[in-house]
This record gives structure tokens, C-alpha cells and sequence, in this order.
């Protein structure tokens, strides 16, 4: 099987490339150096000539904050960049998968969220990428959604690494409490990926590792793993200021992931045990 990847630069990216060819597969990874996914006739040159049996779009503008002052890249890259991806998918008859966020819910309560529940983005990020799951399920008829969360690899930068960084330096951290939801390891996850896009079962899923915790409590999880004497001062949302607006309830179902057949990953913590090993922090 032939698989185009894009984002191959970032966590996810590079995880799920690196999963495909592990079991053999015809993976080719692309960035914006070799495919800048805003530029339609780009997108769909490469596409063609490449002629994958199926498109993973993992690339995406993912600066949360950042992307409420930058309004039309993230845009331009969420959702015009999507779109592009999903013509030629379309034009071509192969399925698509396309990662989207516990983001594009208001966040609020403490339901597990399903997929078909109703939509309410609090930030651009989230709205963007709520825009490109529309653009991906007008367009293309095979098509999977992802719908992640706290996603955290070794290719990139994320919530482990900055409290690693920080935390040493500091000796004790503010981490916000009332926020809960599940972390997602890109290792865990592309093994589902891959996995996926080999069958028909098409529709939109809530991939995460399984369990549920506060950014404050995975923050506490990540210095005892590690073996870091750092104190860390739970927050309310209030006291940690940010420029996006963030959900405070992140609990996704994944009833339609079990029903379907395919295998949970594992827990957050188990998760959270190899990715430090994987990084060489333990």
C-alpha cells in the first residue's frame, strides 16, 4: 500500500511515517518544503505523480494562542490547505484521514463528548480545524476524522518537554487544574492509524490514550516518572491567562472506536512511562 503523509516534520507526522514503513508500507513523507499544502496546483501535482493508494494530513497550524493574532494563516493552512488535499482526493477516489481536536466543542460540562454532538469552537484553532473537517466531508466520500487531544511525541515540542525544561529551572511550576481531558502519544496513535486506513470503516472517531486527568495532574505524573523533585501549584483557568480560550471539559467517547473493533491505546500513563524511556529522560 502506497500512503502520503503530510506534516512528516512534525509529531505526528513522523510517527506515522515511520509506523507504515515498520510493517512495510510505501510511505512518502511530505512538508512545506516539498509540498506546501496552500498551494492548490503544488498539492496536486505531487499527489498525482506520487499516486498514493491513500492521503494521511497530519500537517496543520497547531499554535493555539498564536493563531488568535494570525487569524488567516492558520486559516489559509487549516482550512484552505485541507481543502486543497480533499479535491485531490475527491479527483482521484482515495480515502483521506484528517486529524481534528477536542477543540471544536464549547468545552463545557463533564460529558463525554460523541462525535455527532454539537459543534461550538472557543478559539480560531478550533474553529479552523472544524472548517477543515467540513471541507474533508463535503469533499471526499472515504474519509476518516480523528478527533485527538494534549498530543505529545518525540519529534517536536509539547507539554511533556516544556515541563521538563522548565521545571528543572524553576524548581516548581503553575499548571491549570480545572481543565480535564486525555493526553494522546503520537507513538501509540499511529499504530491505529496505520491500522485504520487500511480498512473501509470510514466516518469520524476520538482517538486518545485512555484515561482522564488535569493538565495539572499530568504535569504531577510527568516529575514522578521522571524522578524530578518539582513542585507544582494547581491553577484555576482564571489565574493562567491565555490568549485562546481553552475547554474545560475535553472528555471524548470512544464508543464508536470500540464499536468498530479497533484496540484502545494505552493508558496516558503507560504512555507517558515509554515516551520518557523513548526520550532518554529515564
Amino acid at each position: 500500500m502506497k500512503i502520503l503523509v503530510t506534516g512528516v516534520k512534525g509529531q505526528l507526522g513522523y510517527d506515522v511515517v515511520q509506523e507504515g514503513e515498520s510493517r512495510g508500507l510505501d510511505m512518502f513523507g511530505t512538508d512545506v518544503d516539498n509540498m506546501d499544502i496552500t498551494n492548490a496546483g503544488q498539492v496536486k501535482q505531487v499527489i498525482e505523480a506520487y499516486k498514493p493508494d491513500a492521503v494521511i494530513h497530519c500537517a496543520a497550524y497547531t499554535a493555539v494562542d498564536a493563531a488568535e493574532d494570525n487569524q488567516e494563516l492558520c486559516r489559509k493552512i487549516n482550512v484552505d490547505g485541507t481543502r486543497n488535499i480533499a479535491e485531490v482526493c475527491k479527483d482521484m477516489d482515495i480515502p483521506m484521514m484528517y486529524f481534528s481536536t477536542d477543540y471544536i466543542f464549547n468545552g463545557q460540562g463533564e460529558n463525554f463528548w460523541k462525535e455527532d454532538d454539537p459543534k461550538k469552537p472557543l478559539n480560531v484553532y478550533g474553529q479552523t480545524k472544524y472548517e477543515g473537517e467540513l471541507a474533508v466531508q463535503e469533499l471526499v466520500e472515504k474519509y476518516f476524522i480523528l478527533r485527538i487531544s494534549w498530543v505529545f511525541g518525540v519529534n517536536g515540542n509539547n507539554f511533556i518537554k516544556t515541563m521538563l525544561r522548565v521545571g528543572p529551572q524553576r524548581g516548581e511550576v503553575g499548571v491549570v487544574a480545572d481543565q480535564i481531558g486525555s493526553p494522546t502519544y503520537t507513538y501509540d496513535l499511529a499504530k491505529l492509524v496505520i491500522d485504520m486506513i487500511q480498512t473501509d470503516k470510514y466516518g469520524a472517531y476520538h482517538v486518545t490514550n485512555e484515561g482522564i486527568c488535569s493538565w495539572y495532574e499530568f504535569a504531577c505524573a510527568i516529575f514522578k516518572q521522571a524522578g524530578l523533585d518539582v513542585k507544582v501549584n494547581p491553577l484555576t483557568t482564571a489565574e493562567y491567562p491565555a490568549k485562546a480560550a481553552r475547554p474545560s471539559n475535553s472528555r471524548m467517547s470512544k464508543d464508536k472506536l470500540i464499536n468498530a473493533g479497533f484496540e484502545m491505546l494505552p493508558s496516558w500513563q503507560d504512555a507517558l512511562s515509554h515516551y520518557l524511556k523513548q526520550t532518554i529522560i529515564l
